[in-house]
Parts: structure tokens; C-alpha cells; sequence
């Protein structure tokens, strides 16, 4: 349990990585961001600790690291070397003496973790210099040293914590170590987890976190965690969901120790369901719902409450066969009849259904409910801690009650927030009228909150279990931004996208080069100039190129521009229509020009040739499904559905395009970051969706506050220009904003001075 607290503001400089590190690394203080805070402080059992390097000694004695040493000592001070030294060679020098010293060694002293490593891990973090001569590939075994420690779960956690705290700017916000809190009463390899979904339909991003911190908190431990099928009611469940609910968890990278099935206890079940009648603990009912609704809601006794045990079992026994009269039927737990807490208000805990199960056929016509079987099941199967959201809690009491008036063994509630987001819908329901309605594509469109949908429109695993471990054990149910989230995977998937070049294909204008090369030439370049990872491609170069229209009419008469990955080169001519519209341009090659002095930094393309050909290609991008934040529970669906959510542009592409695999990661550099989506078989085109990357700006919903939204290629609506009226009539289609009407009405005529403010002409007019 975190002992101590360490305050800090995330635009501290330098940033003092290895103190939020070992925080979470040691789980001996919880991090919490305060902009206000103007330096680091640890307060740690009544002491305050201001300076990293005795917070980085404090943390380490107080999570038992291994001892310093002597020898430690000298690590700190390279720490604080490398924290000011600016010449490269000194770098280099102190670089290539850690690299020789953990040639035969896998930490800094001895053979655990110490305080020595987060010191100086901390203090290469902090340098962009040190950081960028790593990626040289030159100190094999530091850069293996300093993988292996950012690695780390906890390390990570921190990493995503400091990620949120720059994005939300938030104050005393509690990140990441917050999970040190960890679960009550639990011990070492003897933790059992289980994630319970319910066959009947696809994972969204809600149960995305549910699993996630199962498998977290099995593996931090070293326990084991159980999926858990909860079929119970075979009106819903079928056998394909349980095959696309396991590929949906491999997307996530979970999986179980062990795969069961509640209906693997049908049997056990009930005959606890009988052990409960028998000893006057429940009983058969036949009110029709909606008067049972009814009197539970006003704290009434059903008139089958104080029934015979005798009565009770005929009942169940007349439920088993699934007859007419069985149908009538249910039984009820005998808790409470008026309770305050409502689901202590005898629930149902079995029901007569006829309707054949997908895994047992006929054997059963009864069905135990989830209420009932799920504290049941796990208290058999050995679960030590059951994680539900906190929409549950009010059940908290009736899981227990279930167990002791079973006589089975305790099982320990952790309680988490349900993941909820703007403009989502992740009831199952909703999402299933969406699919049925041919409003998406399946349960994999990427506009779908399900894992397979957020998988495709591109976000990584990794990404999403920072995000679950930045929320840590929060309480507070609120629907959340999608900005950090996506913030969070562009940090993933930047490092290891390869970049290309795109220009829209009804958009693009003709370039010639003069002194530009007489035949085609190909260079080899890196696909990531600070990844060389990412590996090589072939960039096509000729006298003739093409450059996107936008680009071309920023383009100023005899301004020096810089074709990226080429050089500089001079505008001389323009060829402009009456529109505006660029035609063609005349550059001068002018490589001897500088880059650093140039304002614009242009993508190009050669001119496709049947040697050297560019690639068609189609980008996707896409709004949310619906027009409000958070639908309530009265509003009407179809009130608030976007007309168009999916906008696509044809572009063409560098040939290396070709070489991508279904699934990967790219950067159209300028455009943003894509994930290749495949080939559409219907035009041949190479699809790429367009990946958020956090922005407010792009993530803001794309719907027209007129009745109909504008697909991205649609042009802009044309307004006439009368007798100096304004150039633009309708304020709609150039804002985003939401519409409301005007202050005075319309038609007003202002007499006489309105205002004391010198007059301006109105920039609409012309």
C-alpha cells in the first residue's frame, strides 16, 4: 500500500523521470499532479523530501531495493553529469562507459533493480540528445538496459500518467500509482480473477477494461485469472459469440489460465438452488411481472411468500419439466420485502425457459440468473476477488447474502468505474439496430466502440492498457474525452510507423522541375528517420512531380520552398484559372538553398509513369454515430443519429504502399497517421483509415448543425454576392458552432447611435 505521496507538476524542466519511476515501481507513494507545484516533493512517513536524488534513496530503502553500494554512488553522480553536459562527445564518452559495464551485466549493481538504475534511467529520459543517440543502434547493450526499464508495467503506468496529466492539464489528479493500492487481502500466487462476459454479442471497449484488470492484477499476483462464459440464458446465447468473444480478448493480448462455462455448473447449481428452498430461504412465485415490479417497487409481499417448503418444491420440480404450468413459474430468494436497498427485494434466482441451450440441448428448462449463479460460481471455482463495476454496488449486499445463505466460501468485491465515452453507445441493444438497420457494416466498423471496431480504426493494445491502468481505482462515473486515449496511441504507433506520401488525386497540379534530373532516378531512404527499424523505401525522383492544390496556392511568386527529402527549389510561374484553381507550376532546382531558412516543407510525388507507378488508394475518415454527448434515458435514437458519418477521398500513393500488410501502421506525412485496412475488391483501391491522433480539433463531431451533413469531397454550398451583402449567405456552412437564433430578430431596423465603438466595415463584405 502506498505509504507516501509525491506531488509534482507535469511541466517541471528538467522532468524528474526517475522519481515518478520508482514511485510506481516500489508502490510506496501515489503520484499525483499539481500544475501549481513548482518543484518535486515527497512527503513519505511525516518526512517532506524535495531534491529527486534523495526522493530516488528514499522510495528505494522504503521498497526494500537492494542495499546501495559503494559503488552506486559513482552512478549517481553520472546521473547528475549527464543531466547538464551539452558536447556531444562528452555524452558519447559517458554513453560508451555505461555500455561497456552492462556488456556482462543486466542492472548497474548487482543483479536487482537498485536505486542507481532509476537515477540514471531517469536522467537519459530526461535528454532528447541522449534519447536520439540511442536510436543509432551504437550502445546495444545500454539501449537493451533501458528498453528492458521502460518496459515494465509500472514504468509504463507512470509514462501514461505524466501523458494524461500534459493533455488534460490537470490538478491533483491521481494517476497511475493509484493502482498500488491493490486488492484488499490479497496474497501472493494465491489471487484468482475471473472475466464473466455473457455469449450474446460482441466485446465493446467497457468490457475491454473489465478484462484488462482482471489480467493485471492476476499477474501482479502471480495469480491466474478465469474466463468465464455466463450462460445462462439460451433466448440470447450462441456458440459463435464465445468464438468471437476469445479472438476479441486475443486482439487485447488477454488470455485466461482457464476457459469455463457457468453452465458447467448446472447441476451444482441446482441443488443449491433446493438446499435454498429447503431450509426457507426462497421460494416459488407466479405474480405476472409487472405486478411483481410493481410490488417490489412499493414494498410488498408476494402472496406466494410464506408458501410451504412442500409447495415451493412441487413448483420447482413442475419449472424442471418446462410444461405450461412450469412456465408460470420462478423462484425467488426470501431476503427482503422492503428493504431500502431495492435488489435486496427478493430476486428471482431461477426462471423455466424451454428454449434449447447452445452447450446442454434439452437436458435443462430452468435457468439460474446471473444474480444467483455468479456469486455461486465463483466462490466454486476459487475466485478471490471479483471485480464489477460500480453500477453493481447496490448488488454488493445481495452477492453476499447469496453466499452465506449457500454456506460457500467468501469472496472479496473490488469495486471499478464502468468506461463510458462521448458521442458512444455501448448498449448492445443500440448497437445491434445500427447493424441490423445497415447503418455500419458489421460489428467490426470502425465507427463501432466494440474491440474489434477501435482495433480497426486503429488503436493499439498497448495504448489501451495505459489507458486502463491511468485510470486506476477511480470511482467517479463520467463520460470521458476520447483526447487522451488517442493522444496516448499516437505516442505508441509514432515510433514505429513508416512514413509516406499521398496527394489527392482530383486535387493534385503538375510541377516541372527544371534542373531536375533528365531521367528517372530512385534513391534509398529510411521509411523513419529516427527508426531505422522500421526499414527502407524507394523514393522516385524526376523532372515532372505532383503536389497537392492546397500546397500549390500558398505557393508565392519567386518563393523558396523546400521539397521534402529532395531540397530547395525556387517558384518562377503559376498557371492559374479564373477559379483560383492551380493548373501547373515551373520550379528551379535549387539544392544549394537552405532548408532551415524555408517556411514551407512540401510532400510530392514523380509523376506515375508505367516504370515507376503511384498507387491508388482511398482515405477514410469518420465522425460518431451520434450527434449528442450523452443520450438520455428518455431521448429517442433516431432523434440524434448523424446523417454521414464516413467521408472518403482518393488519393495517389508512393509505391511502397504495396509492401504494407493488412493491420499496419503508417504516417501520411502531413495528412496524418492511417492504419492499411486492405484492398476494396470492388474498385481495387488500397483503403487507409485515418487515425485520431488526440486533437480537440479532430476530434470534434464533423456533424453540419443544418439537417444534413457534408461529406468531406462535397464542396462548399456558393452564396451570390449582392449589392455589397455579404460573400457568404449562410453562416452554417463555415461553422461548427451550434445554431441559435439572433439576439434582435430578424428584420430589425437599429434608429439613431447604438454604440459609442468606431465603425468597421464587416469582413463579409466585399
Amino acid at each position: 500500500m502506498a505509504a507516501g505521496t509525491l506531488t509534482l507538476s507535469s511541466k517541471l524542466t528538467p522532468f524528474p523521470y526517475s522519481a515518478i519511476a520508482i514511485a510506481a515501481y516500489t508502490e510506496k507513494s501515489e503520484i499525483i499532479y499539481d500544475e501549481a507545484a513548482t518543484s518535486v516533493l515527497l512527503d513519505l512517513n511525516g518526512s517532506k523530501i524535495d531534491t529527486e536524488e534523495e526522493i530516488v534513496h528514499a522510495l528505494a530503502k522504503a521498497g526494500g531495493l537492494s542495499e546501495d553500494s559503494a559503488k552506486a554512488a559513482s552512478f549517481f553522480a553520472l546521473a547528475k553529469t549527464l543531466r547538464t553536459v551539452t558536447a556531444v562527445p562528452e555524452i558519447v564518452t559517458g554513453l560508451d562507459s555505461l555500455d561497456d559495464h552492462l556488456a556482462w551485466r543486466t542492472f548497474l549493481v548487482g543483479h536487482d533493480i537498485t536505486s542507481a538504475d532509476w537515477i540514471l534511467w531517469g536522467a537519459l529520459k530526461s535528454s532528447t540528445k541522449i534519447i536520439g543517440l540511442l536510436k543509432n543502434g551504437k550502445h546495444a547493450h545500454l539501449t537493451r538496459w533501458n528498453t528492458y526499464l521502460e518496459s515494465l508495467d509500472s514504468t509504463q503506468a507512470a509514462l501514461a500518467g505524466l501523458t494524461a496529466a500534459k493533455a488534460n492539464k490537470a490538478r491533483g489528479t491521481k494517476v497511475a500509482a493509484g493502482f498500488a493500492l491493490g486488492l484488499e487481502g490479497a496474497e501472493m500466487g494465491k489471487v484468482v480473477t475471473r472475466f464473466p462476459p455473457e455469449p450474446s454479442g460482441y466485446l465493446h471497449i467497457g468490457h475491454a477494461k473489465a478484462a484488462m484488470l482482471n489480467q493485471y492484477f492476476a499477474k501482479m499476483y502471480e495469480g491466474k485469472m478465469i474466463i468465464r462464459f455466463d450462460d445462462t440464458n439460451p433466448s440470447k446465447e450462441k456458440t459463435e459469440f464465445e468464438d468471437t468473444i476469445l479472438e476479441d480478448l486475443e486482439l487485447l493480448e488477454i488470455r485466461g489460465d482457464v476457459v469455463t462455462h457457468t453452465s458447467d455448473y448446472f447441476d451444482q447449481l441446482y441443488d443449491l438452488a433446493i438446499k435454498m428452498i429447503e431450509t426457507g430461504k426462497a421460494y416459488a412465485d407466479d405474480t405476472e411481472r409487472e405486478q411483481m415490479q410493481h410490488e417490489r417497487r412499493e414494498g410488498i409481499a408476494s402472496a406466494h411468500r410464506d408458501d410451504s417448503v412442500e409447495d415451493n418444491l412441487k413448483h420447482f420440480a413442475e419449472m424442471k419439466t418446462g410444461s405450461t404450468e412450469g412456465l408460470r413459474w420462478c423462484i425467488r430468494a426470501k431476503m427482503s420485502v422492503d428493504d431500502p436497498n431495492k435488489a435486496l427485494r427478493d430476486p428471482v434466482i431461477y426462471r423455466c425457459n424451454p428454449q434449447p441451450h447452445h452447450r446442454t440441448g434439452d437436458k435443462w428448462k430452468i435457468y439460474p440468473t446471473y444474480d444467483f449463479a455468479c456469486p455461486a460460481v465463483d466462490s466454486i471455482e476459487g475466485v478471490t476477488h471479483a471485480l464489477r463495476t460500480n453500477e453493481y454496488r447496490d448488488r454488493n449486499p445481495q452477492y453476499w447474502w447469496m453466499i452465506d445463505a449457500l454456506g460457500l466460501r467468501k469472496v472479496k468485491i473490488w469495486d471499478f468505474s464502468r468506461l463510458n465515452f462521448i458521442y458512444t453507445l455501448l448498449s448492445k441493444r443500440k448497437l445491434h439496430e445500427f447493424v441490423n438497420n445497415g447503418q455500419v457494416r458489421g460489428w467490426d466498423d470502425p465507427r463501432f466502440p466494440t474491440v474489434r471496431g477501435i482495433r480497426r480504426r486503429g488503436l493499439a493494445v498497448e495504448a489501451l492498457r495505459q489507458f486502463m491502468l491511468l485510470q486506476g481505482p477511480s470511482q467517479a462515473i463520467v463520460s470521458l474525452e476520447w483526447d487522451t486515449i488517442w493522444a496516448l496511441n499516437k505516442k505508441v504507433i509514432d515510433p514505429i510507423a513508416p512514413r509516406h506520401w499521398a496527394i489527392l488525386e482530383d486535387k493534385k497540379v503538375t510541377v516541372t522541375i527544371k534542373g531536375g534530373p533528365s531521367a528517372v532516378e530512385v534513391k534509398i531512404l529510411p521509411k523513419h528517420k529516427k527508426n531505422p527499424d522500421v526499414g527502407e523505401k524507394k523514393t522516385v525522383y524526376s523532372s515532372t512531380i505532383l503536389v497537392d492544390q492546397e500546397d500549390a496556392k500558398s505557393f508565392e511568386d519567386q518563393e523558396e520552398i523546400t521539397l521534402m527529402d529532395w531540397g530547395n527549389a525556387i517558384v518562377r510561374s503559376k498557371s492559374v484559372d479564373a477559379t483560383g484553381i492551380v493548373n501547373s507550376i515551373e520550379m528551379d532546382l535549387h539544392l544549394e538553398g537552405d532548408f532551415k531558412k524555408t517556411k514551407k516543407k512540401i510532400t510530392w510525388l514523380s509523376q506515375s509513369t508505367s516504370e515507376y507507378p503511384l498507387i491508388p488508394v482511398t482515405l477514410l475518415d469518420y465522425d460518431y454515430l451520434i450527434t449528442k454527448k450523452k443520450l438520455e434515458e428518455n431521448d429517442n435514437i433516431k432523434d440524434f443519429i448523424t446523417p454521414v458519418t464516413e467521408f472518403r477521398e482518393f488519393a495517389l500513393a508512393d509505391a511502397n504502399v504495396k509492401d504494407l500488410r493488412k493491420g499496419d501502421y503508417l504516417q501520411f506525412e502531413r495528412k496524418g497517421y492511417f492504419i492499411f485496412d486492405g484492398e476494396n475488391k470492388e474498385d481495387g483501391r488500397l483503403e487507409f483509415i485515418k487515425i485520431p491522433d488526440g486533437k480537440a480539433a479532430n476530434l470534434a463531431s464533423k456533424a453540419a448543425p443544418s439537417s444534413q451533413a457534408v461529406p468531406a469531397s462535397a464542396e462548399g454550398s456558393q452564396s451570390s454576392v449582392t449589392d455589397g451583402g455579404p460573400v457568404i449567405g449562410d453562416l452554417e456552412s463555415v461553422t461548427k458552432m451550434y445554431k441559435t437564433d439572433k439576439v434582435y430578430g430578424d428584420n430589425v431596423n437599429l434608429e439613431g447611435p447604438v454604440t459609442k465603438m468606431y465603425k468597421m466595415e464587416s469582413i463579409y463584405n466585399v
